[in-house]
């Protein structure tokens, strides 16, 4: 009896080992704002090496740029926006990057303006300039926030902003509105000396586009190769969101930790703006974080598809792969 239990250690202490060895690269989409915090947290706090983990993480340049990353293997896993990774598993058919875990279940896409420049509604862009950086993952949905709210595309004029100067030109009057995350762009602009009052944010969601946002993306071969690992991942994310939920105010110092010049107030108000509208939704809180309605998947799928020509529409279940959250009752909001 106790060979056996002996060698039951060994192999439990073999399996921690193998597992402690599985280093993982994650990119994120952005720079470490407050809505990272989940991600963050769950990093210093220990929960990833607590799994067995040794995992180091990058900001980005953007929703589109972890896709490539994560796809190429350079990223084991990373942060993007579901609609891109959608068209890019179409232009893309050998590059089977999937998606495994939803952050954003009402997604920040939004047309940001000013009140004082014109723009309040959808249709008030005809005639006016938009600011909108071609990376740019609430651009990306352009087209069919144009069709679904019946803009004539021909008389908005498009300007390609970079990222940096995308709110000062909005703040200038050099343009009219902006595309962006709600959440970055109105406190953007406030930091700019936009009164809010002047702010309008038109949040792609409430203006007939019924699109998931930003979820975690794993490269498929080292899913493969490291099943155990990728659950292990999403289980201590879990609980970073989890802890978050309970406490924004103690998870936002784990942004202010990774970001030398944020200020924590704004960051704060960041971070409460997106846990509210986009994170932690009805639906999140009925059936628990990170996973999605399938039904609702396959419709933004042809939602996408009223606007884009896909040569192979994926399926929902070809884009995201539940199978390796951890049981609902796990993921439960607090």
């Amino acid at each position: 009896m106790k060979q056996i239990l002996s060698l039951a250690a060994a192999a439990m202490l073999a399996a921690g080992g193998a597992l402690a060895d599985t280093a993982i690269s994650f990119s994120n989409d952005w720079k470490w704002e407050g809505p990272s915090a989940p991600l963050l947290l769950a990093l210093d706090k220990g929960y990833y090496a607590d799994e067995g983990l040794d995992v180091t993480m990058d900001t980005g340049n953007g929703s589109l740029e972890a896709i490539p990353r994560v796809a190429s293997g350079t990223y084991q896993l990373g942060a993007s926006d579901i609609n891109s990774l959608i068209k890019f598993r179409d232009q893309n058919p050998d590059l089977k990057v999937t998606a495994i875990f939803m952050i954003y279940n009402k997604p920040p896409f939004a047309i940001v303006g000013r009140k004082s420049l014109g723009v309040s509604a959808p249709k008030d862009l005809e005639g006016r300039i938009l600011g909108a950086p071609a990376p740019d993952g609430a651009y990306a949905q352009w087209k069919a926030f144009v069709k679904a709210n019946g803009i004539d595309a021909s008389k908005v004029t498009i300007e390609n902003v970079g990222f940096p100067v995308r709110e000062p030109m909005l703040a200038q009057g050099k343009v009219d509105a902006i595309t962006g995350f709600s959440f970055s762009s109105f406190i953007n602009l406030k930091a700019n000396g936009v009164p809010e009052d002047d702010i309008s944010t038109i949040l792609m969601a409430d203006h007939g586009l019924d699109l998931y946002g930003n979820v975690i993306l794993v490269n498929p071969e080292f899913a493969a190769r490291n099943p155990e690992a990728v659950k292990a991942f999403l289980k201590a994310t879990v609980k970073g969101f989890q802890d978050t939920y309970t406490d924004p105010e103690a998870a936002v110092k784990f942004v202010m930790a990774h970001n030398d010049v944020a200020r924590e107030p704004v960051e704060l108000e960041r971070l409460k703006m997106a846990m509210d509208q986009n994170i932690f939704t009805d639906e999140v809180k009925a059936n628990g974080i990170g996973g999605v309605d399938m039904a609702r998947l396959e419709r933004s799928i042809d939602q996408i598809a009223d606007t884009y020509d896909f040569t192979t529409r994926p399926t929902a279940a070809e884009v995201f792969d539940a199978s390796f959250l951890p049981d609902p009752s796990e993921r439960a909001v607090p």
